[in-house]
């Protein structure tokens, strides 16, 4: 596996405005929190994380939550600062910072492009009121078109919003309506999530007591290939199975993940990856600060054995339209093939028309991809390559 310093940065800014219903990410409201002693501890392992893995040159930084966007302009310049004292970035960098519709005025964006955020990723969910309010959203349809207007403004034309289908009370037309009102926005990336009910949300509660209207599996299905063929439709490369993007804006961040690339990752709950293990960090806010404060504030850390990151490469690695290649394969594994270390995952997956070959040359599969029939069923391709062999015989 890949023993190199990662290229590329993650870092968690764990607060928000308030917590949306379908939520279970590592985030808490903003309100009384901690803020600039949070700021601190994350410098501080920032410092300590490029002593212990110094770092060579990043070329993606992506900032998430939780809503970064909630700290103030003073606040977004000294942890952008921060990133750059630790950090060697690179000068074609991919810098992406999450945000809210709503949390983006001229100052914080001024901020933002003065740091070096260069990519914002707007988190829209949807673009009717009634359906935002149902899902927890705090902001409406005007501040989704106040925010790009000020974005744009600000001189940032690398933008993504995210939308969600398969909502509470959400119907194919619905769905339909918004998707026209993104493409309208002439947007070069967009990312398009099915809703999963999540333990330890809201919605996983209501949906418990039954309470929680879900479209049927059909509509949810119809509403995925609608979203396909309105976006390819409208010149979109569909590159990832939830992410479409025009020439050249594709997410380079994102990438690294799905070809189970290193990456640094640092705040409270972050996870990160790099030679050979992976780690997570301590998730409540001010223990996370108590720990940054005297050590890398780390809840857990493993080992990854070859094979693990083998099924790991598989099972990220085929969310990309284009698939997993044997050269990708035997740069992260010396000496091993796809087709040799899953031969037997490989070939009812082939049978049945869920992957299929790429650019076999002289009878060798140069790599594997979901097939049409495949794409909606990407769930279970990705589920016969977890825990296929005994990890003992390759270790």
């Amino acid at each position: 596996m890949l023993n190199i310093a990662p290229s590329a940065l993650y870092i968690h800014i764990p607060f928000c405005t308030n917590k949306c219903f379908y939520c279970d990410f590592n985030s808490y409201v903003l309100k009384g929190q901690p803020v600039d002693d949070y700021l601190t501890a994350l410098e501080h392992e920032m410092e300590l994380t490029a002593a212990a893995l110094p770092p060579q040159e990043i070329r993606t930084v992506f900032v998430g939550g939780g809503t970064p966007t909630v700290l103030n302009p003073v606040q977004m310049e000294r942890f952008l600062s921060s990133v750059k004292r630790h950090f060697p970035l690179y000068g074609d960098l991919e810098f992406t910072m999450e945000a809210n519709p709503g949390t983006t005025d001229p100052d914080k964006l001024a901020a933002m492009r003065a740091g070096g955020v260069n990519r914002i990723s707007f988190g829209v969910q949807s673009f009717d009121n009634g359906l935002l309010e149902r899902i927890g959203r705090i902001h409406n349809v005007d501040d989704v078109y106040r925010s790009i207007e000020n974005a744009r403004a600000a001189g940032f034309d690398n933008l993504s919003i995210d939308l969600m289908f398969g909502l509470p009370g959400q119907t194919v037309q619905l769905l339909s309506e918004s998707v026209d009102r993104a493409l309208a926005l002439e947007l070069p990336h967009y990312s398009l999530y099915g809703l999963k009910v999540e333990e330890n949300t809201l919605f996983h509660a209501m949906y418990e007591r039954n309470e929680l209207p879900l479209p049927p599996e059909d509509d949810e299905l119809a509403m995925y290939m609608l979203l396909i063929e309105k976006l390819k439709g409208a010149g979109f490369h569909h590159y990832e199975i939830s992410n479409f993007a025009k020439p050249g804006f594709e997410s380079r961040h994102n990438t690294t993940y799905w070809r189970n690339e290193p990456y640094y990752g640092l705040g409270a709950g972050a996870h990160g990856y790099a030679r050979g293990e992976r780690h997570m960090n301590i998730k409540g806010v001010q223990p996370y600060i108590d720990a940054a404060g005297v050590r890398l504030p780390r809840l857990e850390t493993n080992r990854v054995s070859d094979y693990e990151a083998m099924e790991d490469f598989m099972m990220v690695g085929l969310r990309l339209l284009e698939g997993v290649s044997e050269s990708d394969f035997a740069a992260q594994f010396p000496g091993r093939t796809i087709a040799a270390e899953f031969g037997p995952e490989l070939a009812p997956l082939l049978e049945n028309g869920l992957l299929e070959i790429t650019g076999a040359a002289a009878g060798n599969p140069q790599g594997y991809k979901l097939s049409g029939k495949g794409l909606p069923l990407g769930n279970e391709v990705f589920a016969a390559f977890i825990g296929t062999k005994d990890e003992a015989v390759v270790d």
